[in-house]
């Protein structure tokens, strides 16, 4: 059994030698420990593998001894008290903190040769029951100010960093205290990751802040969609819907059924809804089928919503996984597991069931070449090839090819960098980062992609990537 400790140490000597003696008393091995007091002085990670039992033994122990958070993760309070400039101004402000046992995180004051000085305070409050009190005692002193705290901006707090961090999120994104300790413990996983390749440590927290900004910031009437129409040549039409976030959804209309490609992240599970509404005013009554180009969170967050979803075998197996409580097959990757669980924690990623899924073809190891044919279906007129992917961008990746009406679907395979709105550009910038690629093999994809156009044969093709515009291809 593996798990992650959280500790909250004291920063004095001796304190991991306290942890590490409760751990290794107790039989357990530890496989990983995190500590950068330049991000956090009090917080350090360590991740032991050991039996469920001393698991559980060193959980109580190192509780009773202070090291395990027991009353959240609490908050901290950025406030500016307006004082007179003049000696022992600042001291009743102290003594009042002192009283009701706010730990200072954080100081700072520069006089401008008025009267005054303003003080900024960050105060680590564990529980709000006080503040209210504390606020009111304050303001009897001098003039006060909440401010708003933003930790990923100028070095202001490195004592309680990573709690006011997750509450931040936390606040902005509906997790609960599990939520945020499961996200406190993957953005150090990243920053660790990344600091080894000498990248900064408050970029990874200001790429993972904005990440979950960029999730809450398009909810409801934000969510504007780009709509275009493609005419085909049998005289049908195809809608592609590119919201700001997540996947392409691709629509098609069949003599009675409803044919899309891929589905968007799962917390926008509405707004998709409503777009597929405008786009088809019968959506909810009609039959309707999905075809996944992939099993990444961003393509399949309606999945369960169509009467049939058809995949390859890798991607469903992908699910299978997740319902026994396993890593994904992309979470198998140790560079892209902290970002997929972050991912799937801030979009509200819920298991899917494989009930309405129909495997097209395909192996669950793989033994072709780049692009191996694993079937074909057919929807009235239409007859797509299944062709799957070597795995460059994730294992499971599928291609649909109509070659009649020279129509191709490459998942992410091929995304259209050059074709994003810039709402599409600003948020897709933040995974390529923090998974270091966004591909699992960034030469292997790159080989696929190749194989695609060599596979497709000349003419001009409408080819629709997961991300960005749909683009007119001509192949030689």
């Amino acid at each position: 059994m593996k798990k992650t400790f959280t500790t909250v140490m004291p920063d004095k000597v001796g304190a991991f030698l306290a942890a590490s003696r409760i751990l290794s008393g107790l039989g357990l091995n530890i496989t990983r420990v995190s500590y950068n007091k330049a991000v956090d002085t009090h917080m350090l990670f360590i991740d032991v593998e050991g039996g469920a039992d001393a698991i559980g033994q060193a959980e109580r122990r190192l509780g009773e001894i202070g090291y395990l958070p027991n009353k959240g993760l609490g908050n901290v309070i950025l406030i500016e008290f307006h004082l007179r400039d003049v000696p022992g101004t600042v001291q009743p402000i102290l003594e009042l903190i002192g009283q009701y046992q706010f730990n200072i995180s954080y100081i700072s004051s520069q006089g401008d040769g008025s009267p005054y000085q303003d003080f900024r305070m960050g105060l680590f409050v564990e529980s709000g029951e006080n503040i209210a009190s504390f606020l009111k005692s304050a303001s009897q002193l001098c003039e006060i100010k909440i401010l708003n705290y933003n930790p990923t901006g100028s070095a202001l707090d490195n004592t309680v960093f990573y709690m006011s961090f997750a509450n931040r999120i936390a606040a902005q994104n509906g997790l609960d205290e599990r939520d945020k300790s499961s996200l406190i413990v993957d953005a150090n996983l990243i920053m660790e990751m990344l600091t080894q390749q000498n990248s900064p440590p408050y970029k990874t927290f200001d790429y993972i802040g904005k990440f979950a900004e960029g999730l809450v910031q398009y909810r409801g009437e934000r969510f504007q969609m780009r709509v275009t129409e493609h005419d085909l040549p049998d005289g049908r039409s195809l809608t592609l819907l590119e919201p700001p976030c997540g996947s392409n959804l691709c629509v098609m209309l069949l003599k009675d059924r409803i044919l899309c490609v891929d589905s968007g992240f799962p917390c926008y599970r509405e707004e998709n809804l409503a777009w597929l509404r405008k786009t088809v005013p019968d959506f909810d009554l009609r039959e309707k089928e999905l075809l996944l180009t992939h099993a990444d969170v961003d393509h399949v967050g309606l999945a369960d919503r169509f009467d049939h979803v058809y995949l390859s075998r890798k991607a469903y197996d992908n699910f299978v996984l997740e319902r026994e409580g396993r890593p994904n097959l992309r979470e198998q990757n140790p560079a892209h597991a902290p970002y997929l669980r972050i991912s799937k924690l801030l979009s509200h990623y819920k298991t899917l069931s494989t009930r309405n899924m129909r495997v097209i073809g395909g192996k669950s190891t793989w033994d072709g070449g780049l692009l191996e044919r694993i079937g074909a279906l057919d929807f009235d007129e239409l007859h797509f090839e299944v062709y799957e992917a070597a795995g460059g961008h994730v294992p499971g990746e599928a291609v649909y090819v109509e070659r009649r009406l020279r129509l191709v679907f490459t998942g992410d395979i091929f995304v259209n960098i050059k074709g994003f709105t810039p709402q599409q550009a600003r948020f897709n910038k933040y995974a390529p980062y923090l998974m270091t690629s966004v591909d699992t093999d960034p030469k292997l994809a790159a080989a696929e992609r190749k194989e695609i156009f060599r596979m497709l044969g000349p003419g001009e093709w409408l080819l629709i990537g997961g991300h960005g515009a749909a683009m007119k291809v001509t192949t030689e």
